[in-house]
C-alpha cells in the first residue's frame, strides 16, 4: 500500500476550492480511501485466498494450471487472523517500512498511523512501483531496486517451455529506428482490438448516465466526443489477450501455500492461512469456465474478457475524471482539441461530473468480484491524488530532483496504466505475484513513465493545435519537467528560477532560452523516454509470443516517436 506521510516541514500551498472549501484532491482522495477501506472489510473471499500447491516447480502445462485451480482453497477469518504474522514475506511490509534513503518523504496525504488502522495482518499492503522498477539508468546514477514482493519473479524463459522459439528475444527500440520497418513486423495495437472498442463510447456513455440531465451531459462530454484512440482502453484489452496466452504458473516449495525467507518457516502448516496474508501467492479470480483456465480459444466472449474489457471502462472513467478535476484546478481553457469541462458548463458542474465518474467506476469496480483488484485500483486512484498533492506543494530543493519527477510523474500517470496492467491478469487468473502479473505492472510502470516524459518533450515541440491543449502549460503552472530539469544541470542559471516555480517576470523566457540553446537536454529528456520505452519492451518480451504481446511493442514504440 502506498503509504503517504506527514510532514510537518512541508506545509501547503494554496488549494483552489470548489463551492464550500472543499478542495477537489481531498474530494478524490476521501473517494479512494472509502473504495479502500470498504474492500478491506472481507478477509476470506476468493480473490486473497491461497491456492494449495502441489509442486515444487512451476506448472507450465494447461494440466497442471487446471490441477492448481481445482486445489483451490478458502480459509477462515479466524485462521488468517492468528496464523498470519507468520507469513513473514507479507507480514515484514508494515506500512510506512518502504525503505528509500534516496527519495524525500511521500507528498502529505495521511499520517502512517492512520493508514495503519484501515489495515489488518491479513490485508495486501502494496509497495509503490517505483520502489520495485528503476527509475533512472545507471548512468545517471539509477539503482536496480533490491528483490521484494511484487517484483522478484521475472524469469524472461519459465514462461515460454515448450513454446515455439520467440522471434522477437532481445528486441532492442533503438536497433529498430526507422518507424516503417516496427510497422510491418509488428501488428497494429489500435486495428487489433478495434471491433472490441468500437462499441466503447456508447457502452460508457449508458455506463454514466444520470437523472440529471447536466450531470449527465457533462459526465458523457468525452465519452460521446470520441476524442482519442482510447490509450489505456486499448492497452487493458491487449495485455488481457497476451495473459490469456501465458499458462498460470504458481510458486511452490513442497505443500508450502505462501514463499518463505528460511527453513525454520518450512516446520509451519501455510495451507491455513486464508485471506490476504500469503497474497504474493493469491489474488487470481476464480476462472468459471472449463478446464478452469484461460485460453486464447475460450478468451473472446468469455465472463473473464468481459470483466476485463469492463476495467477498461474503468480506468477511462478514472482517467477522465481526473483530466475534468485537473482542468479546474489547472484553469485549463481546451483538453483534447475541445472546451474543457468547466468552461462548457462550470466549475461547479465539472467537480461534480468527476466526482460522479469516480462513483460509477468504484461501482463498476465492486462488480468485478475480485477484492484484490478493488484495491489495487482503489490504490491507483490514491496515487492521483497524491501526484496533484505533490505538484502542489513539493519542497523547493525537491524541484530540480529527476527522482522527484519521475515519482510525480509515476503518480499522476503511470500508476493507473500499471496497476490496471496487473489487475487484468489478475482477473485472467493469474496469482498477485506470479511472473506474468509482475511483467504486466512492470510494462505498465515503464510504458506510463516514457509517456508522459514523451508529453512533457512535446509540450516545447509541438503546436497547441496538434497537441489539442495548450502549449508549454506546464512552465505556466510553475512545474519544471524533463527537457527543462536537464538544461538546469547545464545551465545552473536556471535553478532559482525553477525553485521559485518561474514566478518573477522574465523567468519562463529566460529558461526557454536556456533549453532550446542547450545541446543535450532535449536529447536527455529522449533517451530517458526511451530508456523506460525499452524496459517496457523487455518486461512483455518475459510473457510467450502472441499477436496481442507484440502489438504492445509496437504500441510502446509507438509512445516515443508521436507527435502529439
Amino acid at each position: 500500500m502506498t503509504t503517504v506521510r506527514n510532514d510537518p516541514q512541508q506545509q501547503p500551498t494554496s488549494t483552489k476550492c470548489i463551492g464550500n472549501g472543499t478542495s477537489l484532491s481531498r474530494v478524490r482522495y476521501a473517494m479512494a480511501t472509502a473504495v479502500l477501506v470498504s474492500s478491506m472489510q472481507t478477509t476470506s473471499v476468493g480473490a486473497f485466498s491461497n491456492y494449495q500447491q502441489y509442486s515444487n516447480r512451476y506448472c507450465n502445462s494447461r494440466s497442471a494450471a487446471t490441477a492448481l485451480i481445482k486445489g483451490y482453497i478458502s480459509s477462515s477469518s479466524s485462521s488468517s487472523t492468528s496464523n498470519s504474522s507468520t507469513c513473514r514475506h507479507a507480514v515484514s511490509m508494515e506500512i510506512g517500512s518502504f525503505k528509500s534513503s534516496k527519495y524525500r518523504p511521500n507528498p502529505v496525504v495521511v499520517s502512517a498511523e492512520a493508514e495503519a488502522l484501515s489495515h489488518s495482518a491479513t490485508t495486501m499492503k502494496l509497495t509503490p512501483s517505483y520502489e520495485l522498477f528503476q527509475l533512472l539508468s545507471e548512468d545517471e546514477g539509477g539503482e536496480v531496486p533490491a528483490q521484494m514482493e511484487g517484483n522478484m519473479r521475472r524469469d524472461d524463459q519459465i514462461l515460454k517451455l515448450g513454446l515455439e522459439p520467440d522471434s522477437l528475444s532481445g528486441f532492442r527500440l533503438v536497433d529498430n529506428d526507422k518507424k516503417i520497418k516496427i510497422e510491418k513486423m509488428l501488428p497494429d495495437p489500435f486495428k487489433l482490438v478495434e471491433n472490441e472498442l468500437k462499441p466503447f463510447s456508447d457502452s460508457i456513455s449508458e455506463l454514466v448516465s444520470s437523472d440529471q440531465p447536466i450531470l449527465s451531459m457533462a459526465a458523457k462530454h468525452f465519452f460521446e466526443k470520441r476524442h482519442g484512440k482510447r490509450f489505456r482502453p486499448t492497452i487493458v484489452q491487449l495485455v488481457a489477450k497476451a495473459c490469456a496466452a501465458a499458462a498460470p504458473e504458481m510458486v511452490a516449495n513442497g505443500d508450502v501455500a505462501c514463499p518463505i525467507e528460511g527453513e525454520d518457516d518450512m516446520d509451519f502448516d501455510y495451507s491455513k492461512i486464508g485471506s490476504a496474508a500469503c497474497w504474493t501467492s493469491s489474488g487470481a479470480s476464480v476462472i468459471e469456465m472449463e478446464g478452469g483456465v484461460v485460453t486464447p480459444e475460450n478468451h473472446q466472449g468469455s465472463e473473464v474478457w468481459r470483466r476485463q474489457a469492463q476495467l477498461g471502462q474503468i480506468v477511462e472513467m478514472i482517467h477522465v475524471a481526473s483530466l475534468i478535476h485537473d482542468d479546474v484546478l489547472d484553469e485549463a481553457e481546451t483538453r483534447r482539441g475541445g472546451e474543457a469541462v468547466h468552461k462548457l458548463y462550470s466549475n461547479k458542474v465539472a467537480v461534480l461530473a468527476g466526482d460522479y465518474l469516480l462513483a460509477r467506476a468504484s461501482v463498476l469496480l465492486a462488480r468485478l468480484e475480485n477484492t484484490a483488484v478493488v484495491q489495487i485500483m482503489a490504490t491507483a486512484l490514491e496515487s492521483l491524488v497524491a501526484g496533484e498533492i505533490m505538484q502542489l506543494k513539493s519542497p523547493p530543493e525537491s524541484l530540480l530532483e529527476m527522482e522527484s519527477y519521475l515519482r510525480k510523474s509515476y503518480y499522476k500517470t503511470a500508476s493507473l496504466i500499471c496497476y490496471a496492467s496487473r489487475s487484468t491478469a489478475l482477473l485472467g487468473g493469474h496469482a498477485y505475484g506470479s511472473n506474468v502479473a509482475t511483467a504486466c505492472e512492470e510494462f505498465g510502470f515503464h510504458l506510463g513513465l516514457a509517456y508522459q516524459i514523451q508529453d512533457d518533450i512535446l509540450d516545447f515541440t509541438a503546436a497547441a493545435s496538434v497537441l489539442g491543449k495548450p502549449a508549454l502549460a506546464d512552465m505556466d503552472l510553475g512545474l519544471s519537467t524533463a527537457p527543462i530539469l536537464y538544461a538546469a544541470q547545464e545551465y545552473p542559471a536556471l535553478r532559482p528560477m525553477v525553485m521559485r516555480r518561474f514566478k518573477e517576470k522574465g523567468d519562463k523566457q529566460t529558461a526557454l532560452e536556456h533549453l532550446y540553446k542547450s545541446k543535450t537536454a532535449m536529447d536527455k529528456a529522449k533517451t530517458l523516454a526511451m530508456f523506460h520505452a525499452q524496459k517496457a519492451v523487455d518486461a512483455i518480451l518475459r510473457l510467450p509470443q502472441s499477436e496481442a504481446r507484440d502489438a504492445l511493442i509496437r504500441l510502446t514504440n509507438l509512445v516515443v516517436t508521436r507527435k502529439k
